[in-house]
């Protein structure tokens, strides 16, 4: 009888872990009507003894371990493991509200959705400094621009997967997640999520953004710092270069010319946006200089 398959991949958060999945065994969604997967990707804490607690008090909680590094091959894991029609993803740093499920799988089922995402709503560990202006909650899968239902026609509309359901037919029509793209461990990275929206809008599938399916997305403390932005976008950046290319112009070291003046100009205006621009703006300036070293770094490497 089981309808939907709630995927969670999981590394090395077994503290958090916890909170999530006690947020789950409050769901007001049937619980005979949907089954839980947990993929351990490859975790060295107690992550499956903090699944195991939970073993008799979610009716249908399938562990599964994915030995291959990377958030891609463990959400895939779960789609092959899922029996469920639907399938829905959230991550071990999330908690949904009580009406989480209920309202995503009614939502998909009134628009006749192939694919949906959802609000995301932070919870700060620490106040965020004032350069962290909503213009970089993208970055950290927060998504509280909108609460309304609406159609996602592009990219700039696509979710995040700290929130998002599919039809489980949708994979079998545009294929799983790029295992070349996403977080891989301590590596920060991201674009899978993007990759496969892409195949979906381009497939003609039909896509909907849900305001009232919402969840709560723990953001650390480390996660506030401009450190971690400017790792995140070179290593992103880095992969995207290995994952997509840049095939056009002439090159040194199969890196195009053209990027080396991009990169000087990005780094003028970022010098400019701190003289005389707010904070926030001059950031986002130096993080599109990081986005350049890491197409660069990448392209070299690989």
């Amino acid at each position: 009888m089981i309808d939907t398959s709630v995927v969670i991949c999981t590394y090395n958060r077994a503290n958090s872990l916890d909170d999530t999945l006690n947020c789950l065994t409050k769901q007001s969604y049937d619980a005979s009507k949907w089954e839980l997967i947990v993929v351990d990707n490859n975790s060295n804490d107690n992550t499956k003894e903090i699944i195991n607690k939970y073993s008799g008090i979610l009716p249908h909680l399938n562990y599964q371990f994915e030995p291959q590094q990377g958030l891609s091959y463990a959400r895939n894991l779960g789609i092959k493991t899922a029996t469920g029609s639907i399938i829905v993803f959230t991550d071990d740093d999330v908690l949904p509200e009580t009406d989480w499920l209920e309202t995503t799988l009614s939502g998909m089922e009134k628009y006749k959705a192939d694919a949906c995402g959802g609000y995301i709503a932070p919870i700060w560990e620490t106040p965020p400094p004032s350069w962290l202006t909503e213009r970089f909650y993208g970055f950290l899968a927060i998504k509280t621009d909108r609460t309304d239902d609406y159609i996602i026609t592009n990219l700039k509309l696509a979710p995040f997967g700290a929130n998002m359901a599919f039809r489980k037919s949708t994979f079998q029509k545009v294929g799983l997640f790029n295992t070349d793209r996403g977080r891989k461990g301590m590596t920060l990275s991201s674009g899978e999520d993007d990759d496969l929206f892409e195949r979906i809008l381009a497939t003609g599938l039909k896509a909907v953004f849900l305001g009232q399916s919402r969840v709560h997305h723990k953001v650390e403390r480390f996660r506030l710092s401009k450190s971690y932005f400017r790792k995140w976008r070179f290593q992103s950046s880095s992969n995207m270069a290995k994952s997509n290319g840049i095939p056009e112009g002439r090159r040194i070291f199969n890196i195009p010319l053209y990027l080396f003046p991009q990169l000087l100009r990005s780094v003028l205006k970022t010098i400019w946006g701190y003289v005389a621009k707010p904070a926030d703006e001059a950031f986002y300036r130096e993080m599109i200089v990081f986005h350049f070293l890491g197409l660069i770094h990448g392209l070299y490497r690989f």
